[in-house]
């Protein structure tokens, strides 16, 4: 086994630093990572839209809250109440950067996967669910799963163009039973990146008396998202992505459903009052809150969004632009490489580029750029597989993606475009075999 496939420790953290003029800080940047063929390079990351790293903001936050964590809502003690108020002043702070009205609720959950089952278990009885098949897992499987009161779920075709989507969702509203309906969408896709059309979208659910959920989970690491302003009625997202890897997400929008419905867990923290006969059930948020909360999670879930407000949105989205334009570039040089889309190339997209390269599985391109040259990348079919699958080119059974975020720097790209260049040229330097369903390098030994 080589260093790489044992999976060695890390050179030390350096102290986290910028990438570019303004960008928040995060943790990580500069690591130095073992080589198969021996030396280190600066780890490249690019597996952002997996889960991306801690923002030096919210480590020093948590550094601050740690010593004085305790349960929240249920102690008379004095580091309970300084936890409480910590718990409920991060759930304001997170309201206000996620554009939540008046009379919505905002509830805690684990993440985005966790945010749409519970909406799933809220529906009112019967309601009728319209859902693309470019959904993410998290937001394409809940409403047909086990415990979903979804009475009817229309899972529609891929649209070839943004305004065949909102149209598609239209007539699919229009023509569903009476009765509630709910469209649900992704923001910005796992796969390509492109930016959907929501607030066309939720035009459209509106003028026919429905009702819409976002996955946003891939939008926030790189635009807010605003309730309000797109007129959305539920969105969904995960700290994890959002540089605050420490388990907390959330599911805001319309109070009614969320309060109508039976909680999603029922435990502590849930009740009002319990008896041999019956149990009272508290109101937003904490009915569906049960358990002791991941306060720290809060915690850090709102030092990341205050963080991200505060920077300069303008500066942060041209940086990415300018580094997806180069990324996209670089790659679309390369004999072999598809680059996936589902709309139009120059369709608006947050930083993820999915491609792949003739001759070159990706499970192998994927060992190959970790093993020979530091850089992380994801293979597979990123959990949308209809998706995904539709957009390989003939071939291929999966892909690579590549996703840009707050630490990716000019150097980072350049290798990764020259790295796929050589591999697609040369293939890969050493030879690598299956180890529990991942491509590690083969040691001398082995061979």
């Amino acid at each position: 086994m080589t260093a790489v496939a044992e999976n060695p420790a890390p050179s030390a953290v350096p102290a986290a630093r910028a990438c570019g003029a303004d960008a928040p800080a995060v943790l990580g940047t500069g690591l130095s990572v073992p080589l198969a063929s021996g030396g280190t390079a600066e780890y490249a990351n690019f597996d952002y839209a997996a889960s991306a790293p801690c923002l030096e903001a919210v480590r020093g936050e948590l550094d601050e809250a740690l010593p004085l964590y305790a349960s929240v809502h249920r102690g008379a003690g004095y580091l309970s109440q300084v936890s409480t108020a910590a718990y409920e002043r991060a759930r304001r702070t997170v309201a206000r950067y996620t554009g939540v009205r008046d009379d919505d609720a905002l509830v805690f959950v684990r993440g985005t996967t966790d945010a749409l089952n519970l909406l799933a278990r809220c529906l009112p009885e019967g309601c009728t669910v319209v859902v693309f098949a470019a959904e993410h897992h998290a937001n394409l499987l809940p409403w047909e799963h086990q415990g979903s009161r979804a009475g009817r779920v229309v899972r529609l075709p891929l649209p070839q163009s943004p305004q065949e989507a909102v149209r598609a969702a239209r007539e699919a509203l229009r023509a569903a039973p009476e009765g509630p309906r709910l469209l649900c969408v992704t923001a910005a896709s796992n796969v390509t990146g492109e930016i959907w059309p929501v607030r066309e979208l939720a035009e459209a659910a509106r003028a026919e008396g429905a009702r819409i959920a976002v996955d946003a989970a891939q939008y926030v690491p790189h635009r807010r998202f605003d309730l309000a302003e797109t007129g959305a009625d539920y969105v969904a997202y995960s700290g994890h992505k959002l540089y605050a890897p420490f388990g907390s997400g959330v599911l805001a929008g319309r109070a009614d459903w969320l309060r109508e419905a039976a909680p999603y867990l029922a435990g502590g923290g849930a009740t009002g009052n319990v008896t041999d006969a019956d149990v009272r059930w508290n109101d937003l948020p904490a009915r569906h809150e049960a358990g002791s909360p991941n306060v720290l999670g809060a915690v850090a879930l709102a030092a990341a969004c205050r963080t991200l407000q505060e920077a300069d949105q303008e500066r942060l989205h041209a940086r990415e632009e300018a580094l997806l334009r180069r990324l996209r570039a670089g790659l679309a040089a390369v004999p072999g490489v598809h680059d996936l889309s589902l709309w139009d190339r120059g369709h608006p997209r947050v930083g993820i580029v999915s491609f792949v390269v003739d001759g070159v599985p990706a499970g192998l391109l994927a060992a190959a750029l970790s093993a020979e040259h530091g850089i992380g990348v994801r293979d597979g079919l990123f959990c949308a597989h209809p998706l995904t699958r539709y957009l390989l080119p003939e071939g291929h059974g999966q892909a690579v993606r590549a996703s840009i975020g707050l630490g990716t720097t000019e150097e980072h790209v350049d290798r990764l475009v020259a790295a796929v260049a050589a591999l697609a040229d040369r293939g890969p330097r050493l030879e690598y075999r299956d180890d529990a369903g991942r491509l590690v390098p083969v040691e001398p030994s082995e061979a």
